[in-house]
């Protein structure tokens, strides 16, 4: 009978060390966070993350989107594609890994969908400024309070996660059918560039 004590003892302490772990793979239970600090702004406003800086310079709508100029098949929604071009800044420290969000009012959470893009920015190396572009696939009764997000993913810095939230300054239905109605047929989605920062 003693030969199993220390077994179960074992797997006791297995299963909470698991309960843990799939608490901190659960999103809700780390955004709730109280240590996270969440740097807010605008369009064309440049936003301090850490020592590095990220600005969203524009917001673009398209009905349809190639992704890149060679294609020559667009791809399509029944929704509208969103584009949020970006600029980020590299300071001296290790910005670490994030991922990026389009939050709309009533909560609801859209990815990027171009395939040749990642799911967050990619810092280049200290003192130059990188080029971009996410794209979004959004439901067009859904973009009141669209929200630009960047979220730190690298948890275990020992430094408070830093968050940005950029309003994209669409307050209501009426601005948002507006938008819809002037969307471009059609965007190519640009190449990420880099340049040393002035």
């Amino acid at each position: 009978m003693k030969l199993y004590r220390p077994a179960t003892v074992l797997v006791g302490v297995l299963f909470v060390l698991l309960g843990g772990l799939a608490r901190l793979g659960d999103t809700d239970q780390v955004y709730e966070d109280s240590t996270r600090v969440t740097a807010h702004g605008t369009i064309g406003q440049k936003i301090q993350y850490g020592d590095s800086a990220v600005t969203v310079t524009r917001m673009r709508f398209a009905k349809t989107f190639l992704a890149d100029e060679n294609d020559d098949k667009p791809i399509e929604t029944d929704g509208i594609f969103v584009a949020v071009e970006y600029e980020a800044y590299r300071g001296t420290k290790d910005p670490g890994s994030n991922e990026v969000t389009l939050t709309a009012d009533d909560g609801n959470v859209y990815e990027s969908v171009a395939e040749n893009t990642s799911s967050g920015i990619m810092f280049p190396q200290p003192g130059f400024t990188e080029s971009g572009a996410f794209l979004f696939e959004v439901n067009t009764n859904d973009l009141k309070g669209l929200t630009f997000k960047l979220r730190t993913t690298q948890f275990f810095t020992g430094v408070p996660a830093r968050d940005i939230a950029v309003d994209l300054a669409i307050p209501n239905d009426e601005v948002a059918k507006q938008l819809v109605d002037k969307a471009a047929d059609q965007y190519v989605l640009p190449e990420r560039s880099t340049r040393v920062d002035s």
